[in-house]
């Protein structure tokens, strides 16, 4: 294969799903890995993606980060930034897109400035912007200009306000360590619905358990509980938006014991019951 075209097959491909004026919404899929290069570009806009799936690093004038599925990438207007796999394979992101003019719009309101730039290069999953960010992920899926317009909308302002009162965070996570967290987020991911415990994710980083906690704690912006907890509550909530089945049914395959635990923990994080979620998604 031809040094140009290894260059297109690690370069991420991209579909708009959406869009107005002075926004768009985009799908992004990356099939890059550990043997490809890392790529450089320059955010022609503000962007905010939320992770979808798989985990990659993210470097930008705001810092060094390890992405991971339910995190958000925060790009400045007119930031270099460059997007590497070495420690995985793989990511699929939908990314939101504003010109600096309609940011700035939001930012007024939701920071009380025109003119805030995000001061960190990722945002954790939280319980400020988890719902949102979940909705953001199913509406990729529709097609109604309103109502995904009203939801981006929505979804950028709570991650403004999250972010308004924070400073820069530097993520210190040596390329040994980012490749073992990594490893963990791609277990969890795939495992999510299974009894997981400690020992076993320390194992798969091959280092102690203290160290672990303490390297995916700097890497993640969260635990590794808060990491699962937030993977199977994001994967419920797709669900009660995809489909008729069951809350009890959902709770079970996610990897929840009981419907009781399910709804609190859902409720902690949502602000609502699972049910009353679906229906107000609906509307």
């Amino acid at each position: 294969m031809s040094q140009t075209a290894l260059a297109q097959k690690s370069e991420p491909s991209s579909r708009q799903i959406a869009g107005g004026d002075g926004w768009s919404l985009y799908e992004f899929v990356c099939h890059a890995g550990p043997e490809d290069r890392p790529f450089e570009e320059r955010h022609g806009g503000v962007s905010i993606a939320a992770v979808v799936s798989g985990s990659f690093t993210y470097a930008s004038d705001t810092g060094r980060a390890l992405l991971h599925p339910g995190a958000l990438l925060l790009g400045n207007h007119g930031a270099c930034y460059r997007c590497g796999h070495e420690h995985s394979t793989g990511d699929r992101c939908v990314s939101v897109q504003f010109t600096p003019d309609y940011f700035g719009e939001i930012a007024a309101s939701a920071a009380g400035s025109s003119r805030f730039r995000f001061p960190t290069a990722m945002l954790p999953a939280r319980r400020s912007t988890l719902a949102d960010t979940v909705l953001i992920e199913a509406r990729s899926r529709l097609r109604d200009p309103l109502d995904m317009e009203e939801q981006i909308v929505r979804f950028i302002a709570a991650a403004v306000r999250t972010l308004s009162g924070e400073t820069a965070i530097s993520q210190r996570v040596s390329a040994q360590d980012a490749r073992r967290v990594s490893r963990v987020l791609r277990h969890i991911e795939a495992h999510s619905a299974e009894p997981l415990d400690l020992d076993r994710l320390a194992s798969i980083a091959a280092t102690s358990k203290f160290h672990f906690l303490r390297i995916f704690r700097r890497a993640v912006g969260l635990t590794p509980y808060q990491f699962l907890l937030n993977t199977r509550l994001r994967q419920a909530a797709l669900r009660l938006l995809a489909t008729p089945d069951a809350v009890s049914a959902i709770a079970y395959d996610t990897g929840f014991g009981d419907l009781s635990t399910f709804n609190a923990a859902f409720r902690d994080r949502f602000g609502t019951a699972p049910l009353a979620f679906r229906r107000g998604a609906m509307h």
